[in-house]
């Protein structure tokens, strides 16, 4: 199991911005699905917004489209999650996941098809 390391949460207040970082130097060469996930206690970990490598292509959930922006940079092989106009429903912890995947299954990848994780980092927006 590859272990992550996120960085970059933090408590901001309501329209404030933060970045997310995750080193996934094994998953910059070939086609890997890069994600970040979120969870809040006693609710399941959900997929906020998935980046393939193998084509550059990202995915949102609605509720963060048009304020969360996912990407790498292959450079420093890291991923991002760039977040904007946080809103109090964003608080949680964030974890970014990486594998192998077919691009296909990438968008729709929850969880169990995943075994390289961080630890997680916490982020917390204040009304």
């Amino acid at each position: 199991q590859v272990q992550l390391a996120e960085s970059g949460g933090g408590s901001v207040q309501a329209g404030g911005s933060l970045t997310l970082s995750c080193s996934v130097t094994e998953y910059t060469y070939g086609s890997a699905c890069l994600k970040w996930f979120r969870q809040t206690p006693g609710k399941e970990r959900e997929a906020v917004a998935t980046f393939y490598t193998g084509g550059g292509l990202a995915y949102y959930t609605d509720s963060v489209k048009d304020r969360f922006t996912i990407s790498v940079d292959y450079a420093k092989k890291t991923l991002y999650l760039q977040m904007n106009n946080l809103k109090p429903e964003d608080t949680a912890m964030y974890y970014c996941a990486a594998e192998f995947l077919n691009p296909k299954l990438c968008p729709v990848a929850t969880m169990s098809d995943f075994h390289g994780w961080g630890q997680g980092t916490q982020v917390t927006v204040s009304s």
